[in-house]
């Protein structure tokens, strides 16, 4: 199935793109495809650092299973003062 990522922030940057279509199998979960993603750009987070994740403008759980189609945005930590 393809879904569409967009990557926000530093992601971004750290990607080299705004946007990538994956073609997962079908049940794959948030966590399939945040595995997919740091394969694919090994810099994009330290292992230890979760990737927040949403799912059509809501945020997923790593469990969460996508659908054709479905829109998933990698939102980086954030911090601030």
């Amino acid at each position: 199935m393809k879904i569409e990522v967009r990557f926000f922030a530093l992601y971004r940057e750290r990607a080299g793109c705004s946007r990538a279509s994956l073609d997962l199998p079908a049940g794959a979960t948030v966590a399939d495809l945040t595995a997919e993603v740091r394969r694919r750009h090994p810099g994009l987070a330290p292992p230890e650092v979760s990737i927040v994740v949403a799912v059509n403008t809501d945020y997923a759980e790593p469990d969460t299973v996508l659908n054709e189609r479905d829109e998933v945005c990698l939102i980086p930590p954030v911090s601030g003062g």
